[in-house]
């Protein structure tokens, strides 16, 4: 079973914390997390776009000319999408992107990222984070204490902390999230996570689906 260094705050090495092979030790497997990655981005569309045709483009009532006796080809609109402000052919309309994906889809992904992190060093384990005062520059001084303070960090918290959210949500590259909520995309998109030790427990718990 695979075993990390448990720090304190302050970088200080505190224990040692077993991982779950089934969720931390497994071959990456690429298609579910691309396959995730790509439902999360595409559910966040909003599939607004849209364009006008010739029924919806204000105006072109009244038949511009008569129908015979000018030598020109028949009109019946200026809105046509032949004239210059006639609507559009085939343009966008307004649809969903969503789509869902399986469960053990879903856990195989994140369990594939966890894996690839763990084995490539970029798991941090942390005993607890606390923070009294909702500082930036009490969470920064965290993150340099870890030597991760130039790197995109990802901050698994095993629950809700207000202030730790309030502290870190002024640094660009710092993301703070429960555990249980972290998606696919929040684990690859950073080069380091910095996980609570509870949180290692709620993600075990949570993706343990055969």
């Amino acid at each position: 079973m695979m075993e990390l260094q448990v720090f304190k705050q302050d970088g200080s090495k505190v224990s040692k914390v077993k991982l779950n092979e089934f969720v931390f030790g497994i071959e990456p497997h690429d298609d579910a997390v691309f396959r995730a990655v790509q439902s999360e981005l595409t559910n966040s569309r909003q599939g607004t776009h849209a364009a006008k045709n010739r029924s919806k483009v204000r105006g072109g009532g009244r038949k511009p000319f008569k129908q015979k006796g000018r030598g020109v080809a028949r009109a019946g609109s200026t809105r046509s999408p032949l004239w210059k402000g006639g609507g559009t052919v085939f343009g966008p309309e307004p649809h969903g992107y969503s789509y869902k994906l399986p469960k053990k889809m879903k856990c195989l992904a994140r369990r594939s990222v966890l894996s690839h992190k763990a084995k490539s060093d970029a798991v941090i384990v942390i005993d607890e984070l606390n923070i009294s005062v909702p500082k930036t520059k009490e969470f920064s001084k965290i993150l340099s204490d870890l030597n991760i303070s130039e790197k995109k960090v990802a901050v698994l918290l095993g629950e809700g902390k207000d202030l730790v959210f309030l502290a870190g949500r002024n640094l660009p590259n710092v993301a703070i999230l429960e555990a249980a909520h972290a998606s696919t995309y929040d684990l690859i998109d950073c080069d380091v996570i910095l996980i609570e030790k509870s949180g290692v427990e709620a993600l075990t718990e949570q993706l343990m689906v055969k």
